[in-house]
């Protein structure tokens, strides 16, 4: 098991999924339920953007499917977490580069700890400032 990022044509779920029509049906759908009229804070840091200004990490892919050759999204609204691309960005290269996180932890638990250190690294920057 890994959750690093596979890259290529081995991702078919950056490659197909995330531009699939069930992805953005689902997207929109967490933005519905989960946001103050479209605005949110990112988790990392905590700075309330816009929907178009954030992508939302997949904390497990347990309700990503393909059923008949179609892709499903059935996620809970808890199993994604809204970011900006750059905190996106940061939180997989945590997971990439730590080995506990990317090959011993489920890729639930390795989203969170990923997600508490990049809030607390974005903590201190900013009480740097």
């Amino acid at each position: 098991m890994t959750n690093r990022r596979r890259t290529g044509l081995k991702n078919l779920y950056r490659n197909e999924f995330l531009r699939s029509p069930a992805w953005f049906a689902r997207r929109d759908r967490w933005f519905r339920n989960c946001t103050n009229n479209g605005t949110v804070a990112c988790a990392a840091c905590g700075v309330v953007t816009a929907k178009a200004e954030l992508e939302l990490h997949h904390r497990d892919y347990q309700g990503v499917r393909i059923v008949q050759g179609t892709w499903q999204a059935w996620e809970d609204d808890e199993d994604l977490i809204p970011l900006h691309p750059s905190c996106h960005e940061l939180l997989h290269r945590l997971i990439d580069r730590d080995v506990v996180l990317a090959q011993h932890r489920t890729r639930r638990d390795a989203s969170d700890h990923a997600l508490r250190t990049l809030q607390l690294k974005l903590q201190n920057v900013e009480a740097a400032s």
